[in-house]
């Protein structure tokens, strides 16, 4: 995939890493622009290609009076004003073949959660939208079986594709990541690693995921020192009150001083 395909995409000449980041859900007009605001100035502080992330709507929740959105088209138009604002792409997930089409409306990176990254129809429906299409690695997967959802893309006419790894499934409730699948996973697309997500610890017995926010900047330091192509951070100036996966989301006000260290790191890598 070539990055500088992605519109608004800038930074094209430094040799960092790419970054998706922003909130896990939209949950509002003013939060997201200033997240957006934030994270735009640190970015072009350090010369990293940003899109900006955020959830138009939130499917796959663990119970059913768990925050979903504040409304599908409502939360695409603040994703299309953060992008003519701020000049820089989004993303977002889109759960049914029917979101294709209408989010492709609004962001240029479609989004297949790892849930749903072997549902064929879904897959094909992003591809067929000529977008960049972001495949989250299933938490069930194996690096090596990624090949065939990234080929599914490619059948389907659209080279632009990206895989995120988040984690894999270590008993019922909690992830690991498996970073020797960084490199494997690479032969197929650019690679992303999912720092936040693969720090949950889902199905508590509450009904709402928990996470190891602490480890943060281990596992991305760690992605950095294995090749990763992109990083992929959920952000949130309070994550105690976030209404989604606020339990391992970084604290909007480390972040300028995490990606500092990545950057450090990525520049001692590519002098090896």
């Amino acid at each position: 995939m070539k990055l500088e395909l992605i519109p608004h995409i800038k930074h094209l000449n430094s040799n960092n890493f790419f970054l998706l980041a922003g909130p896990c859900a939209i949950e509002g007009e003013e939060m997201a622009m200033q997240i957006a605001e934030k994270i735009v100035k640190i970015t072009d502080k350090l010369e990293i290609p940003f899109i900006f992330k955020g959830s138009f709507k939130k499917a796959n929740r663990s119970r059913i009076d768990s925050f979903t959105g504040i409304g599908d088209e409502k939360a695409l138009k603040i994703l299309k004003k953060v992008s003519d604002t701020f000049n820089v792409p989004t993303v977002t997930d889109i759960h049914e073949v029917s979101d294709a089409a209408m989010a492709a409306e609004y962001v240029d990176v479609l989004q297949i959660p790892a849930f749903l990254v072997r549902q064929t129809d879904l897959v094909v429906a992003a591809a067929n939208t000529g977008k960049v299409v972001n495949l989250k690695k299933g938490q069930f997967m194996s690096p090596e079986s990624m090949k065939h959802a990234v080929t599914k893309v490619t059948d389907s006419n659209n080279e632009q594709v990206l895989i995120t790894d988040r984690g894999t499934m270590f008993g019922y409730q909690d992830m690991i990541v498996d970073f020797r699948g960084i490199p494997t996973m690479k032969q197929y697309a650019p690679v992303v690693l999912d720092v936040t997500h693969s720090l949950q610890q889902p199905n508590q017995s509450a009904g709402v995921t928990g996470g190891r926010p602490e480890m943060i900047s281990t596992i991305a330091k760690a992605g950095i020192a294995t090749g990763v192509d992109g990083i992929f951070i959920e952000t949130h100036f309070d994550p105690a009150n976030a209404k989604s996966d606020g339990a391992n989301m970084l604290n909007l006000n480390l972040l300028e001083k995490l990606l500092s260290d990545l950057v450090a790191i990525r520049k001692t890598i590519n002098q090896l």
